[in-house]
């Protein structure tokens, strides 16, 4: 197993009842093929939390965040990816007009009530259920073989 750890951001943008979710459907040999996700990505290098959240939420939307939350991080454990700590986010305020057309996947804006419906990792709905209900602070381990979550820490 891979003992070193990727950094990277997870945001969740809501708005009239909706979050902004991407359907990863474009890249080649990407891991969330197939999945829902919220706007996020790797660190650069000198990069802090924040600074990767900002770069990443406008390089994949052209949305520029004007306040956002960071509730805690996600730790990401596997057999068959890089082992990760994911910067979870929210934010509610935004300037700007959301592209068309994303390299990572297809953007859409997903009613609250649907969202749990998606096919998503397993491990997502443990952080996403919560962030979407309100709660400040996140913090929880995911272990996954293969694509079958194993275990859930808080």
């Amino acid at each position: 197993m891979n003992q070193m750890f990727k950094l990277t951001t997870l945001c969740y943008i809501i708005k009239d009842g909706k979050v902004l979710l991407l359907y990863r459907n474009k890249k080649k040999n990407d891991l969330n093929e197939g999945k829902w996700v919220g706007i996020g990505g790797k660190f650069l290098d000198g990069e802090t939390p924040d600074e990767c959240l900002l770069r990443e939420v406008y390089e994949e939307t052209r949305l520029r965040l004007t306040d956002f939350h960071l509730h805690g991080v996600v730790t990401f454990v596997s057999d068959r990816w890089d082992n990760e700590y994911m910067f979870l986010y929210s934010s509610r305020d935004f300037e700007g007009e959301l592209i068309s057309d994303c390299r990572e996947g297809t953007l859409s804006w997903i009613p609250l009530d649907q969202v749990m419906t998606l096919p998503m990792w397993e491990g997502d709905r443990y952080f996403l259920e919560p962030l979407l209900a309100g709660e400040e602070h996140i913090n929880l381990k995911v272990v996954y073989e293969g694509d079958t979550l194993v275990e859930i820490k808080n």
